[in-house]
């Protein structure tokens, strides 16, 4: 999962940004709300964590303004302002979580998968498609009841096809999810993985579309 961290602290960036990955996440970052509004508008993150003190461009006008363009990406603030009326206006503007500094990188890593996890519409904080069944906490794929060992990279590839289980992802798409700034991504890297991930999954588990990519189809769906 790709997120995006909104933060003008160098030490608590980078604290977080290594927190973060550390669990899982794939993690950009800005210090400044004229880069933030830019970035998430691109649509690529599964959520964003937004300061509300951020340099050139207040969190709240960076809400606001993506909120107003149509952006449904999940935004988490995470802020010092703790006045009641400040929570209240974040979440009328948008935020799907507000919380309060400081705050334990487990517990943002919690949050962020629960919220990313909704905006797919999986309230179980397992994910299931048919025979396999995957835990992003433990970071586990369990295939037919026996544990099956993937590679970060095969996880998170399989993460993001589950949470998006009957829609087919381009490769653009998933390399988007998948790799945050500074990597240099092989041309053919994603048709690898899907390689791997069929021989440990089965052959039929992920589908190709023809010109268009890669699909894990929901039980019951054509």
């Amino acid at each position: 999962m790709r997120v995006l961290l909104a933060e003008d602290d160098a030490l608590l960036r980078d604290g977080l940004t290594e927190g973060l990955r550390q669990h899982g996440f794939q993690v950009d970052s800005t210090q400044d709300g004229v880069a933030t509004e830019r970035e998430a508008a691109r649509g690529v993150y599964d959520a964003v964590v937004l300061d509300l003190g951020l340099p050139r461009l207040d969190g709240m006008q960076v809400l606001r303004k993506v909120r107003s363009a149509g952006l449904s990406t999940p935004v988490l603030v995470l802020t010092a302002r703790d006045a009641v009326a400040d929570r209240i206006q974040g979440l009328d503007l948008g935020a799907d979580d507000y919380v309060v500094k400081p705050v334990e990188v487990a517990e943002l890593a919690a949050r962020l998968r629960a919220l990313i996890r909704r905006a797919h519409g999986q309230t179980s904080e397992t994910i299931t498609v048919g025979d396999v069944v995957m835990d992003p906490a433990a970071r586990t794929v369990r295939v037919r009841g026996e544990e099956v060992a993937m590679t970060t990279r095969e996880f998170d590839l399989l993460q993001a096809l589950m949470l998006n289980a009957g829609r087919v992802l381009t490769r653009e798409v998933l390399e988007q999810r998948l790799y945050s700034w500074g990597y240099e991504v092989e041309s053919n890297a994603i048709e690898v993985h899907i390689h791997h991930l069929r021989r440990k999954l089965g052959p039929g588990a992920i589908e190709t579309v023809r010109g268009v990519g890669y699909i894990m189809r929901s039980p019951g769906s054509a």
